[in-house]
């Protein structure tokens, strides 16, 4: 079957007449099998202009990028396409800046899958829609640390994993060392745990929790936030890059000003929190005690910042009321993948003079900014954000106004 790509969908695989062809782009000229409503064997008869060699040499094994083959140009405008199209779904118009992505060889967390072989050990990225563990030893999308952290991660695997079950390893590179979190793994006995503890040592690692218990720590895993420096609870969530992060606070500054009374929503660690403490009071806001708890922490051990003050609070069962806005120059929200809705319905109604919203996804950010618009405020801009370069995922900040 022959076609010609019209456009890519959003997980970006070319689509023409219906039929989903992965890894092509628009304007090329394919062909293949069809199978169901996608393509497989393609072959491609006119390449793009826009087509690139991919910089890593495992694009073709791996599955953790989707669109190396494509131009940063073209990546960066299909993710833009993506923010303007469920911006346009809702009826909402808006100044969508151009996208600032993070540079190759940034990310500073990754999950990884391993198990042992007859050989040694298989850690890497699975295959597309595959089972397979595609080894990335020269990944061009992990921050050097994380490779280097490779011999440990590979280390724990054969001490601690089996030849039939997968385990998992997320890691997350900090101030004092790489943290490491463990699962699916062999029950830590006490010889075992003697033997993760002096390998945690010997390859330098800040801290390891094995199956959701911490075995051993050399030293706690430290980030930092603005003038506050943060110990980082296991598996706590964290921007993917110091670029991003970076970029997000940048944006959420500019947006609020010089607000001197801000409540954060969905605060987190305090990405956010603890940098605007620098010139205003912050109020911030989370589920996690865990988080709430070391930015806390983080915030008593800093100097120079303003008072902050925290709220253990489920903001999907019981969001703040307008009357809790009073007397706050501006909102910060920066909610998961789920958005914000019932906080953004009565958010509506608070009067708060300016909100920022971050968003790791464009659809939800869409649906909740129709409701701060339908209740009063404007959407002045969005700034497109892409932390997960090469993936099917873009991230935004906001500015709205009443």
């Amino acid at each position: 079957m022959k076609l010609t790509i019209a456009r890519l969908g959003h997980r970006g695989d070319g689509i023409a007449e219906g039929v989903y062809a992965p890894g092509t782009l628009p304007g090329e000229e394919v062909e293949g099998e069809l199978q169901g409503d996608t393509l497989t064997d393609i072959r491609i008869l006119t390449p793009s202009s826009s087509r690139v060699k991919p910089p890593c040499s495992h694009a073709r094994t791996c599955g953790g990028c989707l669109m190396q083959h494509a131009s940063d140009a073209t990546v960066a405008e299909w993710k833009t396409a993506i923010v303007r199209g469920a911006l346009e779904g809702q009826g909402l118009s808006a100044e969508v800046r151009p996208i600032i992505t993070s540079p190759p060889r940034s990310r500073r967390r990754a999950t990884l899958a391993a198990r042992r072989t007859k050989g040694g050990v298989l850690m890497g990225f699975h295959l597309r829609a595959s089972d397979t563990i595609a080894p990335v030893p020269n990944c061009q999308l992990l921050h050097p640390d994380l490779i280097a952290a490779f011999p440990a991660l590979e280390a724990l695997v054969k001490i601690g994993g089996s030849r039939t079950v997968e385990m998992t390893l997320a890691v997350t590179r900090t101030l004092t060392g790489a943290d490491v979190v463990v699962t699916n793994a062999k029950p830590a006995d006490a010889e075992l745990q003697l033997d993760l503890a002096r390998l945690v040592e010997a390859h330098g690692l800040a801290r390891l929790t094995w199956n959701g218990e911490v075995v051993a720590q050399r030293t706690p895993p430290i980030i930092k936030l603005g003038a506050a420096r943060v110990a980082l609870p296991p598996a706590a969530f964290l921007q993917a890059t110091e670029e991003g992060e970076a970029a997000l606070l940048t944006l959420v500054r500019e947006a609020v000003g010089p607000a001197k009374k801000i409540i954060d929503l969905f605060s987190g660690l305090g990405t956010f929190s603890l940098p605007l403490a620098q010139n205003a009071e912050v109020h911030a806001v989370e589920n996690d005690v865990a988080l709430l708890t070391a930015l806390d922490k983080g915030f008593r051990l800093a100097e120079g910042l303003k008072r902050v003050t925290t709220d253990i609070r489920d903001l999907y069962r019981r969001p703040l009321e307008p009357d809790e806005f009073k007397g706050i120059d501006a909102v910060v929200i920066d909610p998961p993948r789920a958005g914000a809705e019932a906080q953004c319905h009565t958010l509506a109604k608070s009067k708060v003079p300016v909100i920022a919203m971050v968003s790791c996804n464009p659809v939800t950010f869409a649906r909740d900014a129709k409701i701060l618009v339908q209740g009063g405020y404007k959407l002045h801009w969005v700034q497109p954000v892409d932390q997960f370069r090469w993936s099917n995922h873009v991230e935004l900040a906001a500015l709205f106004t009443l």
